[in-house]
Parts: structure tokens; sequence; C-alpha cells
């Protein structure tokens, strides 16, 4: 009998390694390969049909029903996921310790247990009375939830099978799961993968909605094989900071929605309250005009969110070097607006240390947010406010041009709602909103004479 291989996989990556070394050579983590048995290998390769099955084929036009969405009593969790949770579906949520992941799992079971469904609740991180005692601080002590403490995947899915399938079962967190058909200890990837196959295939077959809690990296990305995001139906991170109350929940992969949407929630006493409004959030009071800020609505999906972009220059002494720190947007972005001020509109600031913040803890990713950054920094460099019933909104180029962007009368029409009465967009965006003037500009340089008062 041959001798089985030793194989060592990379608890970060999956990457799969003959020998051991101390760096993995396709993701550079140190001391992250850890040997693994190996699979077994198929002993019928000589004859691939011998005890197959026919499978049934279907055309592209066959006529099939909308999957079945259940209400998890969150509005906004609802939204993020596409109007509710489908019965046999498998959703994985990841993000920072801390920001409430299992809070929110919590009352999405209490709600869907008042309701009537049958769910499920296994926690492999705490015992079932540091549950209890969080759901009773939450006011949800009398929801008929079903709760138990568990790591074993063999002993859960006993469990389940001795009763009819819940409609939802949640597993806090599968890096704590373990199955006994895999060598190797919890969180490894090989015990990751074994453990959510076996639990998805549970959801499948019964037509369970199941729901997984995974762990993060240090740069946010959900911990273990990336082979687990392909597992699963929908893949949702929870975001935001510890040190601000509000969280956004967003779907990175959804089989049966979109990925444009989000909720949005905030985090108070007695839990996560859902936010109808976010630009509350992220507006601060306007009634006393100040340089450097400018006001810009975002779109989250279908969800207009105005969120206020400020900016700050400080003039240095000749000889010192100046500092570029940006808090909710891309950095390298910052370094181009800053390369065309200067190159097209001839505003200097070499000389300054330059500091950028999105108010309340918001990360911006969309370009069109490029207009809102550059009036900030004209506004903080020339000491003149922007005007404070505007909104921004438009992409630069190298060139200085100023490009549309997409959906704007969307934008400006939540802008609207808000109160405001102008609007500040490339020429090419400049529609007609009901409530709202716009005021369209071809070049950053316009946009420049404009706030200085030179046109």
């Amino acid at each position: 009998m041959a001798k089985a291989k030793r194989r060592y996989v990379c608890q970060a990556c999956g990457a799969v390694s003959p020998r051991w070394q101390g760096q993995c050579e396709d993701c550079g983590e140190w001391n992250s390969l850890v040997e693994e048995a190996p699979p077994s290998a198929f002993s019928a390769k000589h004859d691939l049909q011998a005890g197959g099955q026919a499978i049934r084929l279907i055309g592209l036009d066959a006529d099939i029903a909308l999957p079945e969405r259940m209400a998890t009593g969150l509005a906004e969790f609802d939204r993020a996921v596409g109007g509710g949770l489908v019965a046999g579906s498998a959703s994985l949520i990841g993000g920072d310790p801390g920001i409430g992941k299992s809070t929110l799992l919590l009352q999405a079971a209490a709600r869907m247990a008042r309701a009537g469904r049958h769910v499920v609740y296994v926690s492999g991180e705490e015992a079932a009375d540091q549950v209890r005692l969080r759901a009773r601080r939450l006011g949800l002590g009398d929801a008929p939830v079903n709760l138990a403490s568990a790591t074993s995947v063999r002993d859960i899915l006993t469990t389940l099978g001795q009763r009819d399938e819940p409609d939802l079962l949640i597993i806090d967190s599968i890096q704590t799961m373990h199955s006994d058909l895999i060598e190797g200890a919890p969180g490894t990837v090989s015990q990751v993968r074994a453990s959510a196959q076996e639990l998805i295939r549970f959801a499948k077959k019964g037509g369970t909605a199941l729901i997984l809690v995974g762990h993060v990296t240090k740069d946010g990305s959900i911990a273990g094989p990336r082979v687990l995001e392909h597992m699963v139906d929908t893949v949702l991170s929870f975001e935001g900071e510890r040190s601000h109350q509000y969280r956004i929940l967003r779907a990175i992969k959804n089989r049966f929605g979109g990925t444009d949407e989000i909720g949005v929630f905030a985090m108070a006493e007695e839990g996560l309250e859902e936010v109808g409004n976010p630009s509350a959030l992220f507006l601060t009071d306007r009634e006393e005009r100040v340089a450097g800020t400018a006001v810009f609505p975002a779109l989250e999906g279908t969800r207009p969110v105005l969120v206020e972009v400020q900016a700050l220059t400080v003039r240095l002494s000749s000889g010192a070097t100046p500092r570029r720190a940006v808090v909710g947007w891309d950095s390298g972005r910052l370094a181009m607006v800053l390369a065309v001020l200067e190159a097209r509109c001839g505003l200097s600031f070499s000389a300054c240390e330059v500091y950028l913040n999105v108010a309340g803890g918001y990360r911006l990713q969309d370009p069109a947010a490029d207009l809102a950054v550059a009036a900030a920094l004209i506004s903080a460099l020339s000491e003149r406010p922007v005007p404070h019933d505007a909104v921004m909104l438009g992409e630069i180029a190298l060139s200085g041009e100023l490009r549309p962007v997409a959906h704007s009368a969307l934008r400006l029409r939540e802008a609207a709602k808000l109160g405001f009465s102008r609007a500040m967009l490339p020429a090419a965006s400049a529609t007609q909103a009901s409530g709202i003037a716009t005021t369209g500009f071809r070049g950053l340089g316009d946009l420049v004479d404009h706030l200085l008062g030179r046109d």
C-alpha cells in the first residue's frame, strides 16, 4: 500500500504545499501552513460511468417559480438580502469583532420566532445562558427561539433530524464548528470547508434558511478558505466603526438578488435600531457656515445617502514635508484630485498639510465624490465656505474635465427632500429636478472660478 503523502494547507488562502515552509507562496502569510490529512483517492477512475445516475436536463425557457422569501421583521436586513431570506438558502455574514453580528442575528431570530417561524440558534462561542442574558438585555427574553451551545456538526444535525426542519438555522460561528469526518482542529481550512458543506447540504435538503457567522482577518476579509464564499448563496458584510453608532449591512454576493442595496442600523442601548433616513447620521449641523465642507449625495443601490466631506489645510514653514491624511476615502484618489487642482487650476497645495474626513465614519467608494472633495479642498485653501444649501457630485478626469455620473436625478431628489436648493455637477448631468436648481460645469477650473467668485 502506497504511503500517504503529506500535504500542508495555508490557513489564510487554502493553498496546498507538499512541504512545510515559513511563508505561503500564494498569499505571502507567515506561519500559516498546517499539515492536514490528504483526501481519499477516487477508486473508479478507469470507468467514470460505473454506478452513475442520470440527471435531468432542462432548458432555459422552462417555467420556474420565484423563490419564496421569509421576512425577518427587520426591514433594513430584508432590504440588504433582496427582500427577505430564501428557504433553502445559505448565507455567510462577516464583520469585525464586537461590531454587532450576533446582536443583529439574535434580533432577526427573535422577530421571526415571534411571527410563528421555527428558529434554531446554535452558538459555538458562547454558552446558551450567555445568549439568553443578551436576549434579556435586548428585551427579547420571551421570544420562542431554540438555543443550543455546540460545536459538533454531527450532534447538531442529529438533533435537528429528530424534529421538523427549522425555518431558520443560525450557526455562530462556522470557524468553531468541527466535523468528525475530517481530521484537523476547528477553524482549519479542511474543517471549515467540511462543516459548511454538511450544514449547507442539510439546509438545501430540508428548505431551511441557513446563516453562518464568519470571522474576519485584519484586512476585513472573511477568514478561512475562499471556497467558503463560493459555497454559500449570499455573502454579507457588516461594516462600521465601534467608535461610531452606525452600522451598514452590505451584500457582497447574492444569488437571489442584487448586491447594490444596503441596510443601515444604529447601535443603541437596546440593540440595533433601523435607520430609515441614513442621511441624518452623516450630516452635521449646518446652520453655521464653515470653510472646508461640502455635501455629496452618495448612492448605495437605490438608496441615496447624503454625507458631508470635510477638508482642512494647514500651511507649513519652508522645508517641512507636508502630510496627507484621509479617513473614509481612497488616499490615492485624493492625491489625484490634488494633482489636478495644482496642474490644471493653478492652486498650490505643496506647502500645505491636507486632512480629509468623511463625517460619521462613512466610507466613500463612489467616483462621483471627486467634485465634493475638490470643493471642500478649494474652500479650505481659500477659507471661503461652500454654499450651505448646495450639494456637489461629479467625477474628475486627469485633464480637469468633469464627467457625468449615474442616477443624478435620483440623488438630486433626495437632496431636495432634505432641504438643499442647489446642485453643482458636470454639465452633461445637469438635468432638471423638481425643487432644486442645477449648475453645470464643463471643467474643474470653472468650479474653482465659481467658488472663488471669479465668474
